[in-house]
């Protein structure tokens, strides 16, 4: 069975809002290594449509490995309001029950599946157990305001499973779901 893993950057105050304004100073050389590992573990990424959306403007135009990896990859994009056909390559759009859907992927054949971000998506997956880990990695700013991480989840237990500081002072965080309070 695939795993679903959530890798996200949060702030010490807990803000995931506009990561691209807070966490580029602390993305280190050992955070690209790390980075591209995580990616290299997976064939597909799972988006949200904000998510999608953002990353369809900015990485068709990137070169690199890892933006080549990024954009060859299948992307499979949860929205309720966007059309096909997607307009970035290997795009495929799902549609209706979102949980259903996503534990069909889970069962096929493959490599991790991967969620950038966090929203309303990987909160949903998190609450119906469809998430393997959810790597945050924690960036030492505190930023003050914008959307907090988990906001409006009920409680539910995580368990630690790995660590890791990067240089930068950077630490990401693996977690698993342990269950329900």
């Amino acid at each position: 069975m695939r795993r679903i893993i959530v890798s996200t950057y949060v702030t010490l105050d807990g803000v995931i809002e506009a990561p691209q304004k807070w966490s580029l100073n602390y993305f280190d050389e050992e955070a690209a290594k790390f980075a591209s590992e995580q990616l290299s573990a997976a064939d597909a990424l799972l988006l949200g449509r904000e998510t999608y959306q953002g990353f369809a403007e900015a990485w068709p135009s990137r070169t690199g490995d890892f933006a080549d990896r990024i954009n060859s990859m299948t992307k499979y994009v949860i929205s309720t309001t966007l059309e096909e056909p997607l307009g970035w390559d290997n795009s495929t759009l799902i549609k209706g029950d979102v949980i259903k859907e996503v534990d069909k992927l889970k069962q096929q054949p493959g490599q991790d599946i991967l969620i950038y971000g966090t929203g309303r998506l990987a909160n949903t997956l998190l609450q119906n157990g469809l998430i393997d880990e959810h790597r945050l990695w924690v960036v030492p700013v505190i930023w003050g305001s914008g959307r907090r991480i988990f906001e409006g989840m009920d409680t539910t237990l995580l368990e630690l499973i790995d660590t890791k500081t990067l240089p930068s002072g950077t630490v990401i965080l693996t977690h698993t779901l342990a269950g329900k309070a």
